[in-house]
């Protein structure tokens, strides 16, 4: 489980838009949609932890959505409508399909004896050209995370959302080099600076490094691992991008989906009043 607490926040959904400040939203100008990098959502697991006879993406929150359609619904928010986005599949595959038809599929057909570095190497070895933002298929967050992230997008940066708020001992930790970039990055870590929420960005640049460190990953090692021996062996550099002031919870157990739906419940019964103050 990775989460952060924080209710209030800046970030916009389809529901609530930013205004700047000093401005009404009757006069504020609409914020530029950033340039939309290729997504990735690893959705292949089985989800045993949570004990669902559905994909966990396709677990159904409090607000009627699944964590798979508040992921997309973030994405798109703040990257647009057009973002190219493939989900990797695997368990119950066709039910993904049939839930979000409109996504590009590429498909794990060992979900069931590999971890998460197999199927993001799935997924990068059939991307396009450029970089790419991928994140685990469980993870329930504010798109203010993305908003937040985006300047890296674009600016082309290896980065990992990290939460600096909590360093639990069975989640992916980190530590920093000299330089400030991430050293280390697995849940062994020894005096983790904080966590990995699971959000994450490869450069165009590095992404073909990251490609081959994650083919040398064991099949049950997680997408961490191939990070780590990239910066290790092929001195990439993933900066680490703070998003502790935002909400992200990981659903790996029912508390887990408790906490995700209490911050959505938190958020809804505070839209009336974001809306007023705008």
């Amino acid at each position: 489980m990775r989460t952060t607490d924080p209710i209030l926040t800046g970030g916009r959904d389809q529901r609530s838009r930013r205004a700047a400040p000093g401005r009404s939203s009757a006069t504020a100008p609409t914020s530029p949609t950033p340039t939309a990098p290729q997504v990735v959502v690893l959705a292949a697991g089985m989800g045993t932890r949570l004990g669902r006879k559905l994909p966990k993406p396709l677990t159904p929150l409090m607000d009627g959505r699944s964590i798979m359609q508040q992921q997309l619904e973030g994405i798109r928010t703040v990257f647009g409508d057009a973002t190219p986005i493939t989900a990797v599949v695997g368990y119950r595959a066709k039910a993904v399909m049939r839930a979000q038809p409109d996504l590009l599929f590429a498909f794990n057909p060992d979900f069931a004896v590999t971890n998460t570095s197999q199927s993001l190497l799935r997924a990068l070895r059939t991307s396009q050209p450029g970089g790419v933002l991928w994140l685990n298929g469980d993870v329930v967050f504010d798109p203010a995370v993305l908003d937040h992230a985006a300047p890296l997008v674009q600016a082309d940066e290896s980065f990992v959302c990290v939460d600096t708020s909590t360093v639990a001992d069975e989640e992916v930790k980190y530590t920093l080099d000299a330089d400030g970039f991430v050293r280390e990055l697995s849940k062994t870590v020894a005096g983790g600076l904080g966590e990995a929420v699971g959000i994450n960005y490869v450069s165009g640049a590095d992404k073909a490094a990251l490609i081959e460190h994650l083919s040398a990953c064991e099949a049950s090692d997680y997408f961490e691992r191939g990070m780590e021996l990239a910066i290790q062996r092929a001195g990439v550099r993933f900066r680490p991008l703070d998003i502790s002031r935002f909400s992200a919870v990981e659903i790996d157990f029912d508390d887990d989906l408790q906490r995700a739906n209490t911050w959505l419940g938190s958020r809804a019964a505070l839209e009336p009043l974001a809306s007023e103050l705008r």
